[in-house]
């Protein structure tokens, strides 16, 4: 289980601001200590628990880095060709006979072992064969083509820190060390549900005045990109007891309460006061949009300490697919005792006008596009609303607009994150 405190979100503010509530996740968050063993095959999107020290050297041997004609630096003029005696051959996987002697070349190819004696190696479609010689041309530097031991990686030296949450190109540098298992942290354990009368099971007959869930299949989509074990609660009814019974049950097996839905003003937004009967709420409404009524707690678990943490998001699922990106993803990640992975937003020129009030942070969804002077520009979804889930399926990412600013027109530079980058 997760070690929380009751007040381990707490803030004065009316409104958090985002970064925020990013600090105080990162002071007062501690990561599930569990750990497990798992091949290097199941290690995409697992958090390091250790430091991964390599054993060996990356390459371990000097090789060659093209297929050409290995041979020493001493033996090339500097302002004609050189002509040198071809003398043996080294294949990948095996080593040449014999070592290179003045005067002398080896026929070589990529990954072979450089031989004793040859320190360069000249691409084969720059030379030309001369009876039982090679002739190559001025002008290589000594060295070139030439891929030392050890370059890529060091025996002895921290390969991955702990804490990194592993991508496909860690595990095949692993996987180059000789590595075939990983040390790393349990996954983080994640009750999800949603709440309403008017929400509905997709596949059901549709009632007037119903609506289909769509913020759970998003939110379990989202969870399994950050590696996430998700225990599906469905949709729950807006009844504050049955609320509160589930997410005491829940907080019990679980590290984060997950929910959308029932987290505003309104008189049947029942989470809020269902959390407060068992545990609680240590802040409520981040200045952000969408997506403003966000609520983050703490439900209490069966060991003193104990607990799992608890986010409610909104409603409607543009605002879910934003808090989420901003408020939950930075909460899990801490929870997998993952490192930080800040999201650093690239420049891109506005193609329209918006007006926002200062001291909130919102996001418009924009495409790409490149504009005749090859600038890259972005392009404004033409609806805002918070429910209009084809401005997330018919957009590239989000243009971020700071809390400082109130005013953008075409030609204003505004950072935009992409969905990729939002869900790596």
């Amino acid at each position: 289980m997760a070690q929380l405190s009751d007040d381990c979100f707490a803030f004065n503010g009316p409104l958090m601001p985002v970064a925020d509530a990013e600090r105080l996740i990162a002071e007062r968050v501690t990561p599930v200590d569990e750990r497990e063993t798992v091949a290097l095959r199941e290690a995409v999107g697992r958090v390091l628990a250790v430091d991964i020290i390599a054993p060996v050297n990356a390459p371990p041997f000097d090789n060659s880095a093209v297929d050409g004609f290995a041979v020493s630096g001493d033996d090339l003029k500097g302002d004609g060709e050189t002509r040198l005696t071809i003398v043996d051959r080294a294949a990948a996987g095996h080593a040449a006979v014999q070592a290179l002697k003045s005067g002398e070349a080896i026929r070589i190819f990529t990954g072979a072992p450089m031989p004793a004696g040859a320190d360069t190696v000249f691409m084969q479609e720059d030379c030309r064969l001369d009876g039982d010689a090679v002739v190559v041309p001025p002008g290589l530097k000594r060295g070139a083509n030439r891929r030392l031991a050890g370059e890529d990686m060091r025996a002895g030296a921290v390969a991955l820190p702990a804490g990194r949450r592993l991508a496909v190109q860690h595990v095949a540098l692993t996987a180059a060390l000789g590595l075939t298992k990983l040390d790393v942290r349990r996954r983080v354990r994640v009750a999800l549900f949603s709440t309403g009368d008017e929400i509905i099971e997709p596949g059901s007959a549709l009632p007037r005045a119903a609506l289909y869930d769509s913020n759970r299949y998003l939110l379990s989509g989202l969870l399994a990109r950050f590696g996430a074990e998700i225990t599906d609660l469905g949709i729950l009814s807006d009844d504050p007891k049955a609320l509160a019974r589930a997410m005491a049950d829940a907080a019990s097996t679980h590290d984060l309460v997950l929910t959308s839905g029932g987290v505003s003003t309104g008189e049947a937004d029942y989470v809020r006061s269902a959390v407060e009967s068992i545990g609680r709420i240590v802040f409520w409404r981040v200045a952000i949009k969408p997506g403003r009524p966000v609520a983050m707690g703490v439900i209490p678990g069966a060991k003193n300490g104990d607990g799992a943490a608890f986010v409610g998001l909104p409603g409607n699922p543009v605002a879910v697919f934003v808090t989420f990106v901003r408020v939950v993803r930075p909460l899990l990640l801490r929870l997998a005792g993952a490192l930080p992975e800040p999201l650093i937003a690239m420049p891109a020129r506005a193609t329209f006008s918006y007006k926002k009030r200062k001291g909130r942070r919102e996001y418009v969804r924009v495409t790409l596009r490149t504009a005749s002077d090859g600038a890259v520009e972005a392009v404004k979804y033409e609806q805002d609303g918070a429910g209009v889930l084809t401005s997330l399926t018919e957009t590239d990412g989000l243009a971020e607009l700071g809390e400082d600013v109130s005013n953008v027109e075409p030609g204003t530079t505004v950072g935009f994150l992409s969905y990729a980058s939002l869900l790596g």
